[in-house]
C-alpha cells in the first residue's frame, strides 16, 4: 500500500511539473515546421536555453491572426514578409520586439521595431550549367530570348516567391512591366501555384529556368556536392526578400517571447539558419557563413519596395502580369 501511495505521489508531482512548464506558441509557416524545415533545430535549440515548451503552429500566418485577433494563442508569428507587413503593421497586433539591431549584416538598412529580419535572399533564375550553357546575361536578353527557352514561375496570387517576382519586374520596368510580361510569356512552360511544384518540374529536367532564390544553388552544393545549378544574377538587379518575426502585443508568456526574439539574432541561431531554412543569415558576416554559401555570386544590385510601397503597387503589379501573360 505505501508502494502504491508513494508511485501515485510521484505521478501527481510530475504531472505537477510538466503543467507547469510555460509554453511558447508560435505560428509559422508549414515549410517552417515541417520535418525538413528550421522548425524541429529551432525547437531544440531555444527548449536547451529558456526551460519551456516550444510548439509549433503550422498553417496562415496574418489570416488566422486578423482572424482571431486578441483572442490568439499565439505568442510569436514566424515567417512574415515585407509585403505583408503593412496590413499586420496597422491591426495593432504586434508589440515592438526590443531588439538590438546592430548585429544585422542585410544588404540594406533595417530600422524596424515590430518586424525582426532573421533570414534573407534575393529573387533570381536558376538554371542548370549542362543544359543552359549560355544563360541571358541581363533582363532584357532573358525578354528576347528564343520561345525555345522554357521557365517556369509562380502565382503571384498565392505564393510570396510570385508575387516576389512580380513586384521584381515592375520595379525594373515600370510603365513596361505588361509589356515585359507579353515578352516572357511565350517562354513560361506553366505557372505553378506554389514554388515547390515549380522547382520540383525544374530538378526533373522539365524546364531550362525556374524563378526562385540566389541562395537556392546553396542547397544543392552543400546537400548534394552538385555544382551545376546557378543563379543567373543581372545587372538590373535582384529583388530582395527578407523574412521576419513578431511578437504579439496579447502573449501571456512576454518575458519567454523577449527571450526568443533576442535569440533569433543569437549566433547558434544564425549559424543553423543558413541551411536551415537555405537563405542568408540575417546576422553574421559573410566570413561567418557555411562554406557553400561562400561560394554563391551576390547580385551588385538589390532592388526594395518599403511595406508601403508595395502594397501600393501590389494589385498594379498583379494586374501587369495578368493581363501580358493573357496576350
Amino acid at each position: 500500500m505505501k508502494t502504491a501511495t508513494t508511485f501515485a505521489a510521484g505521478c501527481l508531482l510530475a504531472g505537477s511539473a510538466l503543467a507547469e512548464t510555460p509554453v511558447l506558441t508560435v505560428y509559422a509557416g508549414d515549410y517552417i515546421a515541417s520535418e525538413w524545415g528550421p522548425g524541429p533545430q529551432i525547437e531544440s535549440l531555444f527548449e536547451a536555453r529558456c526551460g519551456c515548451d516550444l510548439q509549433f503552429k503550422p498553417g496562415d500566418l496574418l489570416p488566422r491572426l486578423l482572424l482571431e485577433g486578441d483572442r490568439t494563442e499565439a505568442d510569436i508569428v514566424f515567417g512574415l514578409n515585407t509585403d505583408v507587413t503593412k496590413k499586420a503593421r496597422e491591426s495593432g497586433l504586434f508589440a515592438p520586439h526590443g531588439v538590438d539591431l546592430s548585429p544585422l549584416t542585410l544588404p540594406i538598412e533595417w530600422t524596424d521595431d515590430i518586424f525582426l529580419p532573421y533570414n534573407y535572399s534575393e529573387t533570381a533564375f536558376i538554371y542548370n550549367t549542362e543544359r543552359l550553357a549560355e544563360p541571358p546575361e541581363d533582363f532584357e536578353a532573358l525578354l528576347n530570348a528564343s520561345d525555345d527557352l522554357k521557365i517556369v514561375i509562380q502565382d503571384p496570387r498565392s505564393s510570396i516567391s510570385g508575387l516576389a517576382t512580380v513586384l521584381w519586374v515592375e520595379k525594373v520596368f515600370g510603365d513596361r512591366a505588361e509589356e515585359a510580361w507579353a515578352k516572357l510569356a511565350p517562354k513560361i512552360l506553366t505557372v505553378t501555384k506554389g514554388w515547390s511544384e515549380s522547382y520540383g518540374l525544374f530538378t526533373d529536367g522539365e524546364a531550362d529556368m525556374v524563378m526562385s532564390y540566389t541562395t537556392s544553388p546553396a542547397y544543392h552544393i552543400i546537400a548534394e556536392d552538385d555544382r551545376t545549378k546557378k543563379a543567373a544574377i543581372f545587372p538590373e538587379g535582384q529583388y530582395f526578400m527578407v523574412e521576419l518575426a513578431a511578437k504579439v502585443a496579447a502573449t501571456d508568456q512576454p518575458e519567454l517571447a523577449d527571450e526568443f526574439m533576442k535569440f533569433i539574432l543569437s549566433e547558434p541561431f544564425q549559424r543553423m539558419i543558413a541551411t536551415g531554412n537555405w537563405s542568408f543569415p540575417a546576422a553574421l558576416p559573410r566570413e561567418a557563413w557555411p562554406e557553400g554559401f561562400k561560394e554563391l555570386e551576390l547580385p551588385e544590385k538589390v532592388l526594395f519596395y518599403s511595406e508601403d510601397e508595395a502594397a501600393a503597387i501590389r494589385d498594379e503589379a498583379i494586374e501587369a502580369w495578368r493581363l501580358g501573360l493573357s496576350q
